[in-house]
């Protein structure tokens, strides 16, 4: 790049000497606040209406958020008026928190306690940005001016808290000095520390105080270095709760939240998805499910990841991209063949063992907690493996592959990927499979044919039947110790010898009275060439003969079109 680089200030690290967060663990979930009516709406192309707020405050509801973050409703008419239907249309459970947005300004404060009138619960949120760049930038003042207008606006909210107080609703402060991350630590605990006072805090009051990364503009250790420090030396820190609101300017929002748990962060704001301005919020269903992969319950409910993205997606016309971790259309689909391999190998083990824990390589979590499928975790392509294969075959149409089988059926979905060009569905591994093994009768077409087998386990079974080759018909009949043996003594009368039977499996495919049965043989030709034979019958021991045939047939050149 051009030496452009050299305009851009790098940003100083906090020195903390008594940095303790590395050394610990996270073993509980936060306290979650969804800013997604708030901070994700204001970052829409399209805002949401007001029945598209509707339906995502109750989806946010349903998700097990206790603080939800409607709105900045002194901002706009339609911000108040979506406050008031919400609270007037009784849509709030009693369990719930709102939360509003409001500027330390008087007007705007008052506007505010107009528009929660009637609500049961709720944080009046009041914030200013007390940054280095702001002040000098777009306040054109000193630290001094940045506090008296927090600290007034504090000592505001506090007095109309009062008044609604007694009027039955229960108001919890929350202060956020804006562009936290980009602030003097030393300033923003003192900022703080005063608008705690203005709002008379206590272990019984406690109020949220809101650290906001708003541009993310450090590694997320140098966050967290600024969290643990700021917790460190505020007075009275058991009468607040502290909170985080990280964006992802940088594209590391999720590691700044979770180190910035370990450094003493109790509450975490973000959105579904990640929705907010620039490059996003903190994405609460990420940082949530990365909790839940390491066994620790999140307190919200993701069992449904897809209807939430369709809900998202409706609500705030954006689009959840395929990579997006545990919500993103391929992040549960493997094309690499070790990969593939390694998740059926460890399906099979879950199968085997029976355990109590999740242990399937390349998936972290299971996906059926979320409400994912099995299904799509293997995709075929052309980089696919013969593991692929096997397991669409096994868990889509229930054909469990010997392994034995598996290189020679991978290698033919592999030459087919590469004749089309482009990624195999299932059922288009089904078909090729079809097409190779099931609708094989060429150049031998068994017509008809039956067994007859005794009782006596001492006779030998007869096979008798019609095999047309060369456009003619010809009975065969042979006799053997059992249905495979009988049907080659019959093909080596008709002259067809020298094959060599190598390997037989089978399986039922399906349950009940009507199941039918696979059977997998392969054998040798005369030329030396080793090949696989599939049969299906309701008759294990007709599907073992139409096996036979098949590995035969296989060895022989197609017929020309």
């Amino acid at each position: 790049m051009k030496p452009a680089h050299e305009k851009y200030i790098p940003f100083k690290p906090l020195k903390n000497e008594n940095r303790r967060w590395p050394d610990k663990v996270l073993k509980e979930a936060p306290v979650w606040c969804s800013v997604d009516l708030r901070d994700g709406n204001q970052a829409l192309v399209e805002p949401m209406n007001l029945d598209e707020k509707l339906l995502l405050f109750k989806t946010l509801v349903e998700t097990g958020f206790k603080e939800i973050e409607i709105g900045f409703p002194s901002a706009s008419e339609t911000e108040y008026e979506i406050t008031r239907t919400l609270i007037k249309g009784g849509h709030i459970p009693d369990d719930v928190w709102i939360q509003v947005l409001v500027q330390a300004r008087e007007h705007l404060i008052r506007k505010t306690f107009e528009a929660v009138r009637g609500a049961k619960n709720v944080i009046v949120h009041l914030y200013n940005s007390t940054s280095a760049l702001q002040r000098k930038v777009v306040f054109k003042t000193d630290m001094q001016g940045v506090t008296d207008i927090a600290v007034q606006g504090a000592g505001l909210v506090y007095e109309l808290a009062r008044e609604s107080a007694a009027q039955g609703m229960n108001v919890r402060f929350e202060y956020s000095p804006e562009s936290f991350s980009g602030t003097e630590t030393d300033f923003a605990v003192d900022i703080c520390e005063q608008v705690m006072d203005a709002l008379h805090a206590s272990s019984e009051n406690k109020v949220i105080l809101n650290l906001p990364h708003t541009v993310e503009g450090c590694t997320p250790n140098c966050y967290a270095d600024q969290i643990e420090y700021f917790c460190d030396h505020l007075k009275n820190r058991e009468n607040a709760v502290i909170s985080i609101h990280p964006h992802n300017d940088r594209g590391t929002g999720i590691a700044a939240a979770e180190l910035a748990m370990l450094a003493g962060a109790e509450r975490v704001e973000g959105t579904l998805f990640g929705n907010g301005e620039r490059t996003g919020n903190l994405d609460i269903i990420n940082a949530a499910l990365n909790m839940y992969s390491q066994g620790i319950d999140p307190g919200l409910d993701f069992s449904n990841v897809i209807k939430l993205r369709e809900i998202y997606e409706k609500t705030t016309k954006m689009r959840v991209h395929e990579r997006h971790p545990y919500a993103g259309e391929l992040v549960f689909t493997a094309f690499s063949g070790s990969h593939q391999d390694a998740i059926k190998k460890g399906m099979d083990y879950m199968l085997e063992q029976g355990g109590d824990y999740w242990e399937v390589p390349y998936l972290p979590i299971d996906p059926a907690d979320i409400g994912r499928e099995y299904e799509p975790v293997v995709r075929i392509n052309s980089q696919s493996g013969k593991g692929g294969a096997a397991f669409i075959m096994q868990n889509y149409f229930g054909y469990k592959l010997p392994k034995a089988m598996h290189p020679e059926f991978g290698e033919l979905v592999q030459r087919e990927c590469d004749r089309i060009g482009k990624e195999m569905t299932a059922q288009d591994v089904f078909a090729l499979f079809s097409r190779e093994y099931l609708e094989v009768n060429y150049p031998y077409n068994l017509k008809t044919f039956r067994l007859l087998e005794r009782s006596d386990d001492a006779e030998p079974v007869r096979f008798e039947g019609v095999l047309r080759w060369k456009h003619e018909d010809h009975e065969i009949s042979g006799t053997g110790n059992g249905p495979i043996d009988a049907f080659f003594g019959a093909l080596q009368e008709a002259g067809i010898k020298d094959y060599e039977f190598l390997f037989y499996d089978e399986h039922a495919i399906s349950g009940g009275a009507d199941s039918k049965a696979a059977a997998y043989i392969q054998m040798r030709s005369p030329d030396g060439k080793k090949v696989f034979g599939v049969g299906v019958d309701n008759n294990i021991s007709i599907a073992s003969i139409k096996g036979v045939i098949c590995a035969i047939n296989r060895t022989q050149p197609k017929k020309s079109s």
